[in-house]
């Protein structure tokens, strides 16, 4: 009886995590100088609405973005130029990419999904800070706008609606050689 108590009470609060949850990234760190797999998970809609657009916006630094397609969803890519140009590989410079991806379709509010980017992590950008990314969750009725940042003294948890964000680490040594 109190094993069953025990696995229900589990259950129930693995079920209500989400309910409260914020977009999140499911990776929290990322190399510099290395492809990072950006995977947005989007636990609820709007008090009950429907989410119908995810809107991720870009930071400065993360490039050779493309968003994996899902199906029942059109995605709309935001192109421009980038505030400097970016080394990839083979000594190509990048100077324009991707600034925004918007995923357009129907998200019930009583599911959750992912909506995931191939992107690198530029070598120029310095390991040890977060990097984040604003994202305005739309639904049939209302708005979550989880573009809060981090600024002075506020930290992420004084946020309502805190921006997704990984942190950046150095690129670890590879072992092929």
């Amino acid at each position: 009886m109190l094993a069953r108590l025990s696995l229900a009470s589990t259950v129930a609060i693995a079920f209500a995590i989400p309910a409260t949850a914020h977009v999140t990234l499911e990776q929290p760190q990322a190399a510099v100088g290395a492809p990072y797999k950006a995977v947005f998970t989007v636990p609820h809609g709007c008090g009950g609405s429907a989410t119908v657009r995810l809107r991720v916006q870009i930071p400065d630094g993360v490039i050779a973005v493309k968003p994996m397609a899902k199906p029942g969803w059109q995605i709309e890519i935001t192109r421009g130029a980038y505030a400097k140009p970016y080394s990839l590989t083979h000594g190509a410079k990048l100077t324009e990419g991707t600034k925004k991806v918007t995923w357009t379709g129907n998200l019930p509010d009583n599911l959750f999904d992912q909506f995931v980017l191939s992107t690198f992590i530029a070598t120029d950008l310095p390991a040890g800070r977060m990097l984040y990314f604003p994202v305005v969750q739309e639904c049939e009725k209302g708005m979550h706008r989880w573009v809060g940042i981090p600024s002075g003294d506020h930290t992420n948890n004084d946020r309502d609606e805190p921006a997704p964000g990984v942190m950046l680490i150095d690129k670890q040594p590879s072992s092929h050689n």
